[in-house]
């Protein structure tokens, strides 16, 4: 194999926007089909683009080699059984899938299937994030104690996708954003020992939890996720703090918005944050307080599809494996259970 066909279960705001485009200027990957059962809005954008109108109508072509899920929440261990079971690769959009027995299973199935899996965790390539794991990685602020990160907007309306708003398993901001904050807290500082979690519905009407503020307790230090739909001046991003300093970093990678105008993501200036978002990294160096501003990293999703084909061309480390995306799931289950029950609950 020298390229490979991938295929969108649909063609929604997330293939349209963070998937398509990618794979469409991957030199390895080619943008061969989409399922829409009823519409063609992929093909007046991708003309070449072959339509299907069922799952098993999809599953059946065998020109296929790689299928992205991004359905609703809910539908996503049902349609990724289904795709590993006919022996092609996947990509499931986040949340992986609605509890950690569901992610066992599928795991389980891939590798007895030998078919790779991988979970689009994008947000790792986001340009902020990318520049607070850099700081941490170089160890300027010391042993960490204190870390909160915020995904925060104000939209104080109910969602026009009526399957977000309905209290089915897989729904909430927990799930939704939640497991964003989650993977990137996963990524910087591995497991908590254990978890404290209150969420809650602010949003007239509301059914489903819009606000969410989970703790995660470590050995040495405390790890904060917050998200409001009430937020129209927001907190920073990224606020961490050490026995040497801190860093303060506002949520600033444009990708998306980007995207949203039709630029194509092998334009120049790719994910290049505004020099006004720049991070504050206050420490103490010598013995004496230093304040500098610290230019953002480079943010590229594209990054993420550049590992999944060298992982089914050259059977490579996947950018997010199958098991990373459990333990997000697991936390999320664990804040739910604790919010239920009003306890802190173990993890160990």
């Amino acid at each position: 194999m020298t390229s490979i066909n991938a295929a969108l279960c649909s063609f929604g705001m997330s293939g349209h926007l963070f998937h398509a485009p990618f794979i469409d200027v991957n030199p390895t990957l080619n943008l061969y089909g989409v399922l829409e059962r009823t519409k063609n809005v992929a093909e007046k954008k991708y003309p070449n683009i072959k339509t299907f109108r069922s799952l098993d109508d999809l599953l059946n072509d065998d020109a296929i080699d790689l299928v992205i899920i991004n359905t609703p929440n809910l539908t996503h261990f049902d349609f990724t059984k289904k795709v590993i079971e006919a022996g092609k690769h996947v990509v499931v959009e986040k949340p992986f899938t609605v509890t950690t027995a569901q992610a066992e299973e599928l795991i389980a199935l891939a590798k007895s299937k030998n078919v790779k899996l991988s979970v689009y965790h994008n947000r790792r390539w986001d340009s902020d994030f990318k520049t607070v794991q850099k700081i941490l990685n170089e160890g300027v602020l010391g042993d960490i104690v204190e870390a909160e990160f915020h995904y925060d907007r104000f939209e104080p309306e109910l969602s026009y996708k009526t399957h977000k708003e309905k209290p089915t398993e897989g729904v909430g901001s927990l799930y939704d954003l939640g497991s964003h904050l989650i993977d990137q807290a996963l990524q910087l500082f591995g497991m908590p020992k254990s978890i404290f979690a209150t969420l809650n519905s602010f949003r007239n009407n509301s059914k489903v939890a819009d606000y969410f503020d989970v703790k995660l307790y470590y050995k040495s230090h405390y790890v904060t996720l917050k998200s409001s739909y009430f937020a129209l001046e927001p907190l920073a991003a990224y606020s961490i703090h050490g026995k040497k300093g801190s860093f303060i970093k506002s949520k600033a990678d444009i990708q998306e918005t980007t995207l949203q105008k039709e630029i194509k993501p092998d334009s120049k200036n790719w994910g290049i944050e505004p020099e006004s978002q720049k991070g504050i990294l206050h420490i103490i160096k010598n013995g004496e307080p230093k304040k500098e501003l610290v230019s953002t990293e480079k943010g590229d999703y594209m990054e993420y599809y550049n590992l999944i084909a060298e992982a089914i061309l050259n059977d490579k480390k996947l950018p997010v494996s199958a098991n990373e995306a459990k333990n997000v799931i697991k936390i999320i289950e664990a804040a739910l259970l604790s919010n239920q029950e009003k306890r802190v609950v173990d993890l160990s």
